[in-house]
């Protein structure tokens, strides 16, 4: 059952006077799905090693300042900066040398320098550094007698130096909630001190395929079936996501069978995603086995590939998980975990979730695109002389999973878009680091 502060479907939808669950454009469908998420509330601590691609469950609020002391940038000379002349060459006696790690326990007076390394803190009233290879040193000078020459306009007073706090002052946020973490992040939280990071506790995704006419790799293939490659994708898709995989195998087109799956999927799992049994030709006894287990919506998105598509929460036992029921086509699958599920299931999570990034790039050749409805195309993007061109994939069939495989890109063709010339510009989503 939903808890009393979850939105409904019917909730969501009858607020909208255009909804219209057999022709929904994309933009409709995802807004419904964006306000209908709950993000999962557990969280649990980690060893820092353990965060990569966690999400941050609270802003991590620095300690300390960083760096936490004036330092040197540079191996050079450190010195005062009133000490430099504007229009004549800078002699400066060398007083000493401060090494990285431990303090200058001397001083400085005006018209002396302290050889200084990278990182070393910074001696006390000097402001100044200078890079060791921008200074004379004369030859042969006797130990204790060093002195150096700046040339006039060879540095500004106060170059490289390294205020203490100038990265991150003590208790300003270092790295907001819903972030996921990344190795630099992780360094990041290192310099820190921060040992044990808050994180939202792992997705549990259950997924399965329907269909009598599926076979798992390593079966004997019978005529007319085919090998479930539906779920394989899927599998890689939730992997770079970081959820934890539940994977149900194939479940034929029983409705008993059905009931089963999705009760045990329900009570295992936050989200549950299947592939097929969600067309007009097979979706009644989906339909009123949903009905009965909770609050599912059926659509048919204005989108190619992948028009049927179902959405909404699902109950048994007392839990409950969100459901998305993709069509079964390979390509199809894709394209709909990628612009329905994926965000969605970011959401659930905690993370934040921009849309996926879009670049432009001109179109290396025609291409046909019908009005009314939003298309991805699978592309091949190129450069030549710096500039971006793409071309579809020569198949663009949602059973062509080949073609997936082709592509590095998604050419995105707008609800209201008409036919694109060779020569316009169109919209383009990346593969690398996606799929």
């Amino acid at each position: 059952m939903s808890r009393p502060d979850q939105p409904s479907l019917s909730s969501l939808t009858s607020c909208l006077s255009d909804y219209d669950p057999h022709a929904m454009p994309v933009s409709q469908a995802q807004a419904i799905i964006h306000a209908f998420i709950t993000p999962v509330g557990a969280i649990e601590k980690v060893a820092l090693r353990s965060a990569l691609d966690r999400v941050l469950a609270h802003d991590i609020i620095s300690p300390i300042d960083v760096p936490a002391h004036d330092n040197s940038a540079m191996d050079g000379y450190a010195f005062h900066s009133a000490d430099l002349r504007q229009d004549s060459d800078t002699i400066l006696q060398v007083a000493g040398i401060a090494h990285a790690g431990r303090a200058y326990a001397g001083t400085a007076a005006r018209g002396e320098a302290i050889r200084i390394m990278t990182g070393a803190l910074m001696p006390a009233g000097l402001d100044t550094v200078i890079p060791q290879e921008f200074v004379q040193v004369p030859a042969g000078s006797p130990a204790g007698s060093i002195t150096i020459t700046i040339a006039a306009g060879a540095v500004q007073p106060g170059a490289n130096r390294r205020l203490a706090g100038e990265d991150l002052k003590a208790g300003t946020p270092a790295i907001r909630q819903g972030r996921i973490l990344r190795p630099a992040d992780l360094g990041l939280l290192a310099s820190l001190g921060i040992a044990e990071i808050p994180v939202r506790r792992r997705l549990r995704v259950a997924f399965f395929s329907t269909g009598d006419e599926l076979r798992s790799v390593g079966e004997i293939l019978e005529p007319g079936c085919v090998y479930d490659s539906n779920r394989y994708t899927l599998y890689g898709m939730l992997q770079r996501l970081g959820c934890d995989i539940i994977d149900m195998g194939v479940v034929g087109d029983d409705p008993q069978a059905l009931e089963t799956a999705f009760r045990s999927a329900c009570e295992n799992a936050d989200a549950i995603i299947t592939s097929g049994g969600v067309s007009v030709g097979d979706a009644d006894h989906t339909k009123q086995m949903m009905a009965q287990l909770g609050d599912v919506a059926f659509w048919k998105i204005g989108m190619r590939p992948g028009r049927p598509l179902a959405f909404g929460r699902i109950a048994s036992s007392g839990k409950q998980a969100l459901f998305f029921g993709l069509p079964g086509n390979p390509v199809a699958v894709m394209v709909s975990f990628y612009f329905f599920a994926r965000e969605a299931l970011l959401q659930m999570m905690g993370a934040q979730a921009p849309a996926l990034p879009l670049m432009r790039a001109t179109a290396a050749v025609a291409i046909r695109k019908r009005p009314g409805r939003t298309e991805y195309q699978r592309g091949i993007l190129s450069v030549s002389d710096g500039k971006w061109s793409v071309r579809p994939t020569a198949a663009q069939g949602s059973g062509i999973l080949r073609s997936m495989a082709e592509a590095n890109c998604m050419i995105v063709l707008a609800h209201e878009q008409t036919d694109v010339a060779s020569g316009d510009q169109v919209e383009v989503i990346l593969f690398d680091g996606l799929i």
